[in-house]
């Protein structure tokens, strides 16, 4: 057994051989020579496969699904990758249950799926709601911690009473990557992330991946991704594969400024429901800390109203105002700027990159301070 730093600077890379880079170059090819009968080729068109791809993926396996075999797919984007499992895994007439406080753009996808005629139920994270909106049932889309409010839901718990129903589990971990949890480990039939914010890290890449250890899942999400080209670039692949070995150098650095920042604003006055996983107090914690390992870069809490946030996001020197989270430089956003998320208009996420956690925390006590004047 290997560590998670180990598997993360090892993973996906190939034997060693004398005078070659320990990491290959991207490989830019939209076709291959490809003599005689295509059937075992590897690599056949530039829209099936990519040896930049296959590397990443096979490192992507080995994340999230370190003890079984599994296999992985890179799309363009998390979207993409979220958009590929939905669409094999239904059929018009079946039954969907996905959060109603997940991710914004899953609004977009539900509205999708409904006009393909299948049936979408939505349940808060971490409610009851999960388990009796399963009856019947053809998949449960999970996302814990949840995107913006980091509710937790027993993703072990839930994948069993689905799977006694019937039904596939599918777990978005983009908030978690896959040294946060494992959701195949945990019973889930997915694990789907976008890879552009806390496992690239670094604000430069969009990518999705889609790991399962079915072969005719992967296949058919394999179909998919072929049909429709939601593939990614061969850089942004090398470039996701490059940043893998720092991920648990940044996963645990955030995770740590992160507890940090929760605790120092715990306090402060003009902070209301807070919420990190990490903090021992918060209502996610205990579960949190029976499925998870590491508790992530992001912080979340509300400030009095959109004009305090404004003024709070405007004084900060340290943090970019700034969508998208997990990155090496901090961000944050007041997220009722765009609209579909049910959260109060001073809401902000805060995203804890690898600065000083000091620095950080004298930067934020500083905004707080000047937007109550």
């Amino acid at each position: 057994m290997t560590g998670d730093g180990t598997r993360a600077v090892r993973a996906g890379l190939p034997d060693p051989q004398p005078y070659a880079p320990a990491l290959p170059g991207p490989v830019f090819a939209a076709h291959y020579h490809l003599p005689g009968d295509p059937a075992g080729a590897p690599y056949h068109y530039g829209r099936d496969g990519n040896p930049t791809w296959t590397a990443l993926e096979d490192a992507l396996s080995e994340l999230e699904s370190p003890d079984a075999p599994a296999h992985s797919l890179t799309f363009a984007s998390g979207m993409a990758a979220i958009s590929a499992v939905l669409f094999t895994q239904l059929r018009p007439g079946d039954i969907a249950v996905l959060p109603s406080d997940g991710y914004q753009l899953l609004a977009g996808v539900r509205e999708l799926l409904t006009g393909f005629d299948v049936e979408v139920r939505t349940a808060a994270t971490g409610s009851r709601q999960q388990l009796e909106a399963l009856d019947g049932a053809r998949l449960l889309w999970i996302e814990s911690p949840s995107n913006p409010g980091l509710e937790v839901c027993d993703i072990r718990a839930l994948a069993e009473a689905a799977h006694a129903r019937g039904a596939t589990v599918a777990v978005d971990n983009t908030l978690a990557t896959p040294l946060g949890q494992r959701p195949l480990d945990l019973g889930a039939d997915f694990s789907v992330a976008s890879g552009t914010k806390g496992l690239t890290g670094h604000g430069d890449v969009l990518l999705g991946y889609v790991t399962c250890r079915d072969p005719e899942r992967a296949d058919a999400v394999a179909r998919w991704r072929k049909t429709v080209g939601g593939i990614p670039g061969p850089m942004e692949a090398w470039l996701a594969h490059r940043s893998l070995a720092t991920l648990q150098l940044r996963a645990d650095r955030q995770a740590a400024g992160a507890l940090a920042v929760a605790e120092a604003l715990r306090d402060r006055p003009e902070v209301t429901g807070l919420r990190h996983p990490g903090l021992p107090e918060d209502p996610a914690h205990l579960l949190a800390t029976r499925q998870m390992r590491r508790f992530g870069c992001v912080v979340s809490f509300t400030l009095p109203g959109q004009e305090f946030a404004e003024r709070f996001l405007s004084a900060l020197t340290l943090v970019d105002e700034a969508t998208s989270f997990g990155g090496v430089r901090s961000t944050a956003e007041r997220r009722g700027r765009w609209g579909g998320d049910a959260v109060p208009d001073g809401f902000i996420r805060l995203s804890v990159g690898v600065e000083d956690p000091e620095d950080l925390v004298a930067d934020l006590r500083r905004a707080l301070d000047t937007a109550a004047w």
